[in-house]
């Protein structure tokens, strides 16, 4: 996995992540918040677990930990997680992206950010799964044109390449992990099965959350697993 992670900037975890009975409690918890925020036809639900405790539980949980531990080191922040939920039919696509073109000036580096995306329905081509750019995380950050900028993704990344892309497709309870560097997006759901998914985010406990970043304020961490080594503010700390 490593191998592929190092060269792709991606990786597919071909097994369940969590048993049965955990992963059935988390796709009780999505059902749950669905219901507090209403089935809207895109609906991403940011920093969930910063609300609710039983996501906590499995953010911190040794299977998914031991997952990314090879790609952080053994001192592991929490950064962030979402529920991503593509309702069918409706569900739009998402453009062409990095997760880093977000964070620009929230950290002091970028290196060893990892992404598990956990497949909570089958995520699949007809569906929408989310598409990756092999080796792109290795490119520098492509300019950005402007689609909307009233929208979650109010912008795509210019002259990508779509016919190098690879679909991502996942059973339920099955992940991937993409660095927070490399292009993805996703096609529209145009499917009558919803895709719905939780993204799990960590990074080095080397890495320095910048203060002075107005949009970390606010911003929650949890040291996940080892010893702080930046001098970041954690919750449990």
């Amino acid at each position: 996995m490593l191998e592929s992670w190092q060269s792709d900037g991606y990786a597919l975890v071909d097994r369940p992540l969590f048993p049965a009975a955990q992963f059935d409690r988390l796709s009780g918890i999505l059902k749950d918040h669905l219901a507090e925020h209403g089935e809207r036809i895109f609906d991403e639900l940011d920093m969930p677990h910063t609300r609710d405790d039983r996501l906590l539980e499995l953010l911190l949980d040794d299977a998914v930990l031991d997952l990314v531990e090879p790609i952080t080191g053994p001192d592991i922040v929490l950064w962030s997680s979402g529920f991503i939920c593509k309702m069918p039919f409706v569900g739009p696509p998402t453009p062409w992206h990095s997760d880093a073109a977000y964070w620009e000036g929230r950290l002091d580096d970028n290196e060893g950010i990892v992404t598990v995306w956990l497949a909570i329905d089958r995520s699949s081509r007809e569906n929408g799964c989310m598409r990756v750019i092999p080796g792109s995380h290795r490119q520098a950050e492509p300019d950005y044109r402007v689609l909307d900028p009233d929208a979650f993704f109010g912008s795509e990344a210019a002259g990508v390449d779509a016919s190098t892309a690879v679909d991502l497709e996942l059973e339920p309870n099955h992940c991937s992990l993409h660095d927070g560097r490399i292009l993805h997006g996703a096609t529209a759901n145009t499917s009558p099965h919803r895709r719905a998914g939780y993204t799990m985010r960590y990074l080095p406990a080397s890495t320095r959350i910048l203060p002075e970043s107005k949009n970390n304020a606010g911003h929650l961490v949890w040291l996940a697993r080892g010893k702080a080594i930046a001098d970041n503010e954690y919750v449990n700390k």
